[in-house]
């Protein structure tokens, strides 16, 4: 359709051009008729450049397709008249009316197509910047292999090293957050105990600090996947349905993932790996959170979320303290340090 109507523009536009060439000799129908063969065929040419460059634009910017598309292409399409509009008017005002308003209506189709499919591919960036959020169906295995693409976890939202390594680059591409991770960190947020409700708040602040991040493209996915109750199952499912990399600190769905076949990604594991460990004699600061199983007892956790258990603390709650470890010891689910305050 598109190569039509720059055909038939560019054919107008050529038409009245070689009419009033050839009205200076008194040979208007010549000159018409040789216009309108020249543009046809120009026409033909330039429009199938034009289709082809449309086609190419959303793929090489952004490869989904939603509804957040449809709202800002129609957003795209008005501007972009509009933009057309105003160029066209010096068309308008010195060329000769037999075809500056064909080329100027070419001017117009041209920029109202360009910016309608600009702002569909950076939809999620333009609504994500006014405050609304874009949602995108659960997806189906058909992703482009040269974007990586990560379903994300609660448990990886609260341990936010998934930011770091978002901010290094080594995370880059799609992320997707299934609305029921969402509603279970809002759970966690509106929890009555304060550790579950810091928890909650910490991963809604990471996942919105994340949407902020170059290179990162994050997007809520609607669906419920109502065949499972369970939200490990969810996740496996999306994960499994789609190809995309599950992102979680949990130990069990992580190793559950992999039993599938499921390409995991543990920021905790990694980050164990990499990092230098608090080791026996290390001094590090912990705010003391809550009181330990035993008598006397506090329990804090460092940045990275290994829990340390401190001596004769138990009367501390709330306080940041200095402490030396004592102890370490790895369990299932991490590293466990003990300590005692520090003289």
């Amino acid at each position: 359709m598109i190569v039509e109507v720059v055909r038939l523009l560019i054919t107008l536009t050529v038409t009245a051009m070689g009419y009033s060439i050839g009205a200076e000799s008194e040979s208007e129908v010549v000159g018409a008729v040789v216009g309108a063969g020249v543009g046809y065929v120009i026409g033909g040419g330039f429009g199938r450049l034009v289709s082809r460059a449309l086609n190419l634009a959303p793929k090489a910017i952004a490869p989904q397709r939603s509804s957040a598309e449809i709202l800002t292409g129609s957003i795209g399409v008005t501007i972009g008249m509009l933009v057309g509009l105003v160029m066209s008017i010096p068309l308008i005002v010195f060329l000769p009316e037999l075809y500056a308003w064909p080329l100027g209506s070419l001017i117009v189709l041209l920029s109202s197509a360009f910016t309608a499919r600009v702002f569909m591919a950076r939809s999620q960036g333009m609504l994500g910047s006014v405050g609304l959020r874009p949602k995108t169906p659960l997806p189906s295995r058909s992703l482009d292999a040269a974007t990586d693409t990560y379903v994300l976890d609660s448990s990886a939202a609260i341990d936010g090293r998934i930011l770091d390594l978002a901010q290094s680059g080594l995370m880059r591409g799609r992320h997707w957050l299934p609305l029921f991770v969402i509603d279970e960190l809002q759970g966690l947020a509106d929890a009555t105990a304060e550790t579950r409700r810091r928890r909650g708040r910490r991963g809604l602040d990471i996942l919105e600090a994340l949407r902020d991040v170059e290179g990162i493209e994050l997007a809520v996915l609607e669906g419920t996947v109502p065949e499972f109750d369970n939200v490990d199952a969810k996740l496996l499912a999306v994960a499994d349905r789609s190809g995309a990399t599950l992102v979680t600190t949990d130990s069990n769905l992580a190793q559950a993932a992999g039993l599938r076949g499921l390409e995991v990604l543990n920021p905790q594991s990694l980050g164990e790996s990499l990092r230098a460990e608090a080791g026996v004699g290390d001094r590090v600061s912990v705010t003391i959170e809550r009181v330990g199983n035993e008598e006397g007892q506090g329990v804090g956790y460092l940045n990275d979320g290994t829990m340390v258990v401190i001596q004769n603390a138990e009367n501390m709650v709330g306080e940041t303290v200095d402490v030396e470890i004592s102890n370490a010891l790895r369990t299932r689910v991490g590293r466990m340090l003990f300590a005692r305050r520090a003289a």
